[in-house]
Formats: structure tokens, sequence, C-alpha cells
């Protein structure tokens, strides 16, 4: 049986909705079959439909995809199953931030976006039951809201001091191979484990060039917040571990403690446990500041 949250099947916040389950039955050995049949195939397109966005590289819309993939389906995911689909580079755009800087997006062709979203519908089942209950980014019933009133539950308890972190550079940074041996401790489909790690090494196009990813998740698509989360369950078990009280949405974290002094230690323990996640980044492991007040927001499937 699934757990509750599960069963819940609206997410505004854009991440994957895991709450049906695929009927068909496959052993452990076919978790690709699972990925790529019927029902879990239609499952992903009506999401990538829903969610609409721009095209990809190959300049085919929402809205054209199902006339131009639709009798070729079958070749495509016989390709998959084979090992011999290459997926598309993303193309990458600049989206403004607030402090006058930009963050790197990447927009995966609309087929590409199926095929993710179809991964992460059947690893969700597998990985967000054991996430930790502070993780409330992209998440079937889990919301920005959720982490509020969960914050908001410390301050009641006596928890006046937080530390606002962000891991520098998280989604360009990630290391692949530290990555995917997260990934392969619950997925003992190898051909599944090759596909994802073409995602990540698919490059992207910037301004008509192809650049190669050797490190990095890009921003974008549907399969780059599970393994985000997937990457950073680690960091959530080792601040339960040591009875830290934090709420996580993606990179961004809010731990509270009741003192300054403890928050120090806190910030030792994140950098020292982020930085086990990823290789050579420039920047600290982590970031933070001090901030003494509390803050909320508060059959082949017919496209």
């Amino acid at each position: 049986m699934l757990p509750r949250h599960l069963s819940r099947t609206v997410n505004p916040n854009g991440g994957v909705v895991y709450g049906r389950v695929v009927e068909e039955q496959f052993s452990k050995d076919q978790l690709l079959e699972r990925i790529v049949s019927t029902e879990n195939i239609k499952l992903a397109w009506k999401q990538v439909r829903a969610n609409k966005g721009a095209s990809g590289i190959d300049g085919v819309t929402v809205e054209d995809f199902p006339l131009t993939f639709r009798e070729c389906w079958s070749e495509i995911r016989s390709a998959i199953l084979e090992g011999t689909y290459i997926p598309s580079p993303v193309q990458r755009v600049e989206i403004p931030k607030s402090d006058g800087s930009t963050r790197p997006l990447g927009i995966p062709t609309v087929l590409d976006r199926v095929i993710q979203q179809a991964i992460a519908r059947v690893l969700g089942l597998m990985f967000d039951p054991y996430f930790s209950e502070s993780s409330c980014g992209f998440r079937p019933g889990r919301s920005a809201h959720d982490g509020v009133r969960q914050i908001q539950e410390y301050i009641a308890q006596g928890y006046k001091v937080a530390v606002d972190m962000d891991l520098s550079k998280f989604f360009d940074t990630v290391n692949h191979d530290v990555l995917m041996h997260r990934v392969s401790r619950r997925v003992e489909d190898k051909r599944v484990l090759k596909l994802i790690g073409r995602y990540l090494r698919a490059g992207v196009m910037v301004k008509g060039r192809h650049l190669a990813t050797p490190l990095g998740v890009p921003q974008g698509g549907p399969l780059s917040p599970l393994l985000a989360n997937i990457l950073l369950d680690d960091l959530d078990k080792e601040l339960e571990k040591r009875a830290h009280h934090f709420v996580r949405y993606a990179d961004d974290c809010v731990p509270r403690r009741r003192t300054q002094r403890s928050e120090m230690l806190y910030i030792a323990v994140c950098s020292r446990a982020a930085l086990k996640m990823r290789v050579g980044p420039s920047e600290p492991a982590c970031r933070s500041r001090f901030q003494t007040t509390s803050s909320c927001c508060g059959k082949e499937p017919w496209w």
C-alpha cells in the first residue's frame, strides 16, 4: 500500500505526480519496461501537456508533439529498450534573479520531457516514501506552505534562531558519479541507470553551440527535482541523526535552534555533509546568514 501522501495528485510546484500506479506487473529487472509501458507514457504525456512550456532545440511545441511523434513512438520505445536512444541537448536560457544575476534554465525537447516524466513517475514511487518529512520541495502533496507550517511549529516550540541556508550553485555542481551511486541504491535495472546517465550528459545548446555537461543537473526537466531530492536526502538524514530541526525546499534550507552557538555547529555539519555530495565547486559548500526574526511565505499511446 502506498503512503497516504502519495494518494494526493495535486502538486502546485510543477513536480511529478506519483499518485497512480502502472497497472501492468513487471519484475525488478524490468523497470525500464514499466517506465515505457503504455499506461505510464500516457500519464507522463498528460502531465507534460498540462505543464505546457516552451519547445526545445527541435522546435516542436507541446501542440505539435502528437502529430510529430505519434507514428514513430514504437521505434523510439524500441530504441529506449535496446539502449540506443540518445537524448537531445537541452536549450539553455538565462532567467533573471532578484539580485540582478541570472539562473541557467535547461529546456529539454517535448519528447525528452515525456520520457523524463515517465522515469520520474516510476522512480518517485520507489524513492519518495523514504525521503525526510522535512523535505517539502517538488514532492507530491507537499508545497512551500507545508514548510512554512513546519517552521511555525518550531517557533511555537521555542526555536527562535534560524539559519537561512542555500547550497551555492547546487544544480550546476552536482557530481554525476555521486548522484548515480545514490540512484543505484534502489534502481537495479542497469538500463535505467544508463538512460539517466545519458540525460545528465546530454549537454546544452548555447547560442547554437553544443557544450558538454560533465557536472550538474539542468534545471527545467521533469527529472531534475527528483534527482536533486535523491542526492540531498543524505544531507537530510545526517541532520536528522544529529537531532537538528530544519525544513528543506530543494537546495534551500531553514534550520532552527534555540541559540546562535548551536547554529554555528549546525553550519559546520552542513558544510561537511554538502562537500560529500559534490566535488570541486569554487564557492563554499554552504552559505548562511543569521536571521533572528521569523519570515513566512508563511496499446501504443495516442497523444
